[in-house]
């Protein structure tokens, strides 16, 4: 590589969308709720290790981004669902590509959890 020509551009919405589902915590709240809608109590039994503080800041950043969408459900007492967006539903086959990467590439005695991931079937998946 002589000249900065050489030099490989980076793509600003791969790093933007890389430093979003990037952060701590993020691949794991998609990665449940590609699965099934949530209440905040299953995403935290769900997630190994989060704090009720880290959930809510990431479930917060996530509403945000479009990504995930939040619930009130008018009942006695009030119950609120999270579940992801159409663009948060966009992710799944990116997340089931890195879920075979994983399989491949992860020794599971590292892994928090020995059960393997079942894949998410989207629309476009299914045709």
């Amino acid at each position: 590589m002589g000249n900065t020509g050489d030099i490989p551009a980076l793509c600003p919405r791969f790093h933007q969308a890389s430093e979003l589902i990037g952060r701590r915590w993020t691949g794991a709240i998609i990665f449940v709720l590609l699965r099934a809608r949530c209440r905040f109590a299953t995403l935290r039994a769900a997630i190994p290790d989060i704090t009720d503080r880290m959930l809510s800041d990431r479930l917060q950043e996530l509403e945000q981004e479009g990504i995930v969408q939040r619930t009130v459900i008018p009942e006695t007492p009030v119950r609120v669902e999270y579940s992801l967006t159409e663009k948060g539903r966009g992710l799944a086959n990116a997340v089931d590509a890195i879920v075979d990467w994983a399989e491949t590439w992860i020794d599971v005695s590292h892994a928090t959890s020995a059960k393997p991931a079942r894949r998410v079937r989207t629309a476009r998946a299914a045709r």
